[in-house]
């Protein structure tokens, strides 16, 4: 046990419970989360992660596989939304301007769908991790009741306290707070008040604290120790990092992201539905801006939008052009530094512990 701040015996007792040395999460980046990652910061006392939105049953087993030698870990699921409402004559609009910013959009590429999410459920009991996480919504209670007999934590990622309130109920073991701060998608339950009801971390951590018994995670702005110690000041059990790990080598992110992440101030993100149609914060590239426009097609809805950006992102992170580079990214991406993953989790962490004692 760690002496100083009570705030240290909570987190202490945290990491405990889940096989850590110390609570520092990475959070489950889907396509920023490869292996040598999670095992980096695993090795260091951390917990690893996967966000496997995007992955076939095979790929995440294969993940699993792949570091579970070196420790515990979580994986990720988005919860799924209905199916999209089309409108082939606005999607039509939508192709035409992104031909302006990459290659020309065939009309099919908006029928691109994420794989079976029954199926990467099974995967995910299949391959036993120490946490499975939810993002977008609450996994349903049979699949709740079957994680928890096979000993597998369910934890929430919650916007709002309301919804950390329903997490609570339907049965999860913690709830990750996630600010508006952060980089990637937002996590609302709701997509269409993804942007209206964007709480940061300093007001929404304490008020879901304040409202469930469960322990709370904290995330969305955390990417150096007085983030950390802040957050464990205001009740948090536990944080999770993002951005602040991306540009470790270990990540293995384009160049020009991991460059420009550098050199971000907060104000230099934003959120969009650019590249996904769901809401997410990156970097304000000229892509981003040029999407906000008032004379750009607003975007398709999820997961149509995905497709049909998906020739322009891997056409710009071939060619390392951030302007249309999908550069996601938390309002502390400036705070992230260009160093091993390892030495990332124990500057974090130890320069939180100084500050609470």
């Amino acid at each position: 046990m760690s002496a100083g701040h009570p705030a240290l015996a909570r987190a202490d007792a945290f990491a405990a419970a889940y096989g850590l040395r110390l609570p520092l999460l990475l959070a489950p980046m889907a396509g920023a989360c490869p292996p040598a990652l999670s095992v980096a910061v695993i090795r260091a006392g951390g917990l690893g992660a996967c966000g496997a939105l995007l992955m076939q049953p095979a790929a995440i087993l294969a993940w699993a596989d792949s570091v579970r030698e070196a420790g515990p870990f979580q994986i990720n699921l988005w919860i799924p939304d209905p199916a999209p409402v089309r409108d082939p004559a606005h999607e039509a609009r939508v192709r035409d301007f992104l031909g302006g910013f990459g290659p020309a959009v065939p009309p099919e590429a908006g029928d691109a769908a994420p794989p079976d999410f029954a199926a990467q459920c099974e995967a995910l009991i299949e391959a036993r991790p120490r946490v499975v996480s939810s993002i977008m919504g609450l996994y349903p209670p049979d699949y709740v009741a079957r994680l928890k007999a096979r000993g597998i934590a369910w934890w929430a990622t919650v916007s709002t306290v309301q919804e950390a309130l329903a997490a609570e109920a339907a049965g999860a073991d913690a709830v990750v707070a996630q600010g508006a701060e952060a980089g990637g998608h937002r996590g609302r339950f709701d997509p269409a008040r993804a942007e209206a009801e964007t709480v940061g971390l300093m007001a929404l951590l304490p008020a879901v604290v304040d409202a469930v018994e469960i322990p709370v995670v904290a995330t969305g702005g955390i990417a150096d120790a007085r983030g950390a110690a802040a957050a464990l000041l205001l009740g948090a059990s536990a944080v999770q990092v993002g951005t602040g790990f991306l540009r470790c080598p270990e990540a293995g992110i384009p160049a020009a992201w991991a460059d420009a992440l550098g050199r971000a101030r907060p104000e230099e993100t934003r959120l969009t539905r650019a590249f996904s149609g769901r809401a997410g914060r990156s970097l304000a590239t000229a892509y981003v801006a040029a999407a906000a426009e008032p004379a750009a097609p607003a975007p398709a809805p999820y997961p149509v939008q995905r497709g049909l950006t998906q020739g322009m992102r891997e056409a710009a992170a071939k060619a390392g052009d951030l302007g249309r580079m999908q550069a996601w990214a938390g309002q502390a991406a400036g705070l992230a530094r260009a160093e091993p993953a390892g030495e990332a989790v124990g500057r974090i962490w130890e320069g939180a512990r100084a500050i609470l004692r």
